[in-house]
């Protein structure tokens, strides 16, 4: 993606304690936020909330690798693998891959013409 407004290093942003979130002031008067949980998933894009304005964020991955998820991102997953939950027992959906077996002799299967 090349349509970045600016590159702003991690550096010359702030961190909001109250958001949990790094921003930096957009020109349209609002800020462009990012996340920790964000930066250690390698997403390097900050976007601003009010405009269609995006920057690139310069950091080093390394330093957030270890980051704990946010208390957003947990409750979401959670809720998440619940209704997941909810629809396998519903539907009887199983899971393609559990059932996946490979072999080491490839078998051929004959089409219909």
């Amino acid at each position: 993606m090349g349509a970045y407004y600016d590159e702003i290093e991690i550096e010359d942003m702030a961190w909001d304690d109250v958001k949990n979130v790094f921003h930096y002031p957009c020109p349209c008067g609002d800020r462009f936020e990012i996340s920790r949980s964000q930066l250690a998933n390698y997403e390097d894009i900050a976007t601003c909330p009010s405009c269609s304005l995006i920057i690139r964020v310069i950091y080093d991955p390394l330093d957030y690798e270890d980051e704990p998820p946010d208390e957003d991102d947990a409750a979401a997953s959670e809720e998440e693998e619940d209704e997941e939950g909810d629809s396998d027992e519903e539907d009887g959906f199983e899971d393609a891959l559990d059932k996946l077996t490979l072999s080491e002799e490839p078998t051929l299967v004959a089409a219909a013409a």
